[in-house]
């Protein structure tokens, strides 16, 4: 795709999200549009927030459990750049109407202590770098009107990312069993949907190993102190209604957060 066309594609969705209003996917106004020329659109909005004084922390996975898969029509997943301006607390309450249409996931985060550089990283290479995880929620949100997307559009869209909240408890690795712990999603104090982190690529450790040496082919590493999101381990919900959000993971902690109307 000629250059103008990235640049028009990466202003439409930076502008949705601005306003929270969605667009008709980019696969549609621009056929052309494929995983590679989708993750340059990502590049040149994500460097347009640097240069506005935003800051690269991160990078995620998204869409790696089948049941994320299904429940947005892809079979493969997507992944994308974790800004800090993307960040939120868990006592602060997040403003429905910021959002378009909003999901919440539950997954774990991994915090860095050493650089990983693909391709050919290892899960014993993640281990080996990670230094603490917690638990964490992302809240996807597409810029694309009714989730209507292929993996370019989500793709060009930072894989649908929307805001993320890290928990309060920091776990080594060593003190987890990251291939089995359950985890749970309440809403006002129900549960609504629950899962498993060896739904995640059989482990967070394989999903992240499998993220680094994909994003390798753009000549991106991860450094430490980066925060990484290896994916959801369960179904995601909608958030359409206020009150309070909590999600769970059995023998390890919990991160919680309100949605207000405000």
């Amino acid at each position: 795709m000629q250059t103008s066309e990235l640049h028009d594609i990466a202003t439409t969705l930076r502008t949705a999200r601005a306003d929270a209003e969605p667009v008709t996917a980019p696969t549609k106004t621009w056929p052309a549009l494929d995983a590679d020329s989708a993750f340059a659109v990502q590049r040149i909005n994500t460097e347009a927030a640097v240069a506005d004084g935003d800051r690269v922390v991160g990078y995620k996975l998204g869409n790696i459990a089948k049941v994320m898969q299904d429940a947005f029509g892809l079979d493969q997943p997507d992944y994308g750049y974790l800004l800090g301006s993307t960040f939120a607390y868990e006592g602060v309450p997040q403003e429905r109407r910021r959002y378009i249409e909003p999901f919440v996931e539950l997954e774990p985060a991994f915090l860095l202590k050493h650089p990983l550089r693909g391709p050919h990283v290892t899960v014993a290479d993640v281990i080996n770098a990670v230094e603490y995880a917690v638990p964490a929620i992302e809240i996807i949100d597409s810029r694309v009107e009714n989730w209507a997307i292929d993996l370019p559009d989500t793709l060009a869209d930072n894989g649908s990312t929307g805001a993320v909240i890290l928990g309060g408890t920091p776990r080594r690795t060593t003190d987890l069993s990251l291939s089995d712990t359950r985890g749970t999603l309440h809403f006002n104090g129900r549960p609504v949907v629950e899962g498993n982190t060896r739904n995640i690529l059989g482990n967070p450790f394989a999903a992240t190993a499998w993220l680094c040496n994909r994003l390798a082919a753009y000549d991106i590493a991860f450094e430490s102190g980066q925060v990484i999101l290896p994916g959801s381990c369960l179904q995601a919900v909608p958030m359409n209604e206020t009150g309070h959000w909590a999600g769970t993971f059995e023998g390890w902690g919990a991160v919680e957060f309100d949605v207000s109307t405000a």
